[in-house]
């Protein structure tokens, strides 16, 4: 397990990306819109894990949601994990509260799945299984039969 990346919630890309670029160096690795999330996000590499700045593309994202009852600020926290489903499955038998009992797919095309934070001391978590990995299973698995 690692720390995949870490999620925050601004108000404003134009005004919040500035202070990343002069904080570690160098632009975004990159930036696109994820319209069924909402939300317009920026991506910078930090070693072997990313800050994602997330802002708001409609006032009823819930990127906005979070802005309107907390601020701007930390959104959530995301562990890589090997199996998705299996880590699910284990959390949820020890009462880990999910908001997510099945993987879904995540913007960049890996699975994902959220944790309440009402278990994981009011703090989001999304664990997340990147696709090359979960494909490279399939196909052992495929082989193996």
């Amino acid at each position: 397990m690692k720390i995949h990346h870490l999620g925050i919630a601004v108000e404003s890309l134009e005004k919040a990306v500035p202070i990343f670029e002069l904080l570690l160096g160098h632009s975004p690795d990159s930036t696109k819109e994820v319209r069924d999330q909402k939300v317009r996000v920026a991506v910078f590499q930090v070693g072997e894990s990313r800050i994602e700045l997330l802002e708001p593309s409609s006032p009823d994202s819930p990127i906005a949601r979070f802005i309107g009852k907390r601020g701007p600020g930390i959104h959530h926290l995301t562990l890589e994990v090997g199996n998705l489903q299996n880590t699910l499955d284990t959390l949820a038998q020890r009462g880990v509260r999910l908001v997510h009992r099945k993987p879904r797919d995540g913007a960049g095309g890996e699975s994902i799945a959220f944790l309440h934070p009402s278990s994981t001391a009011n703090v989001l978590i999304e664990l997340l299984e990147e696709r090359d990995r979960k494909q490279a299973d399939n196909n052992q698995e495929q082989r193996d039969i």
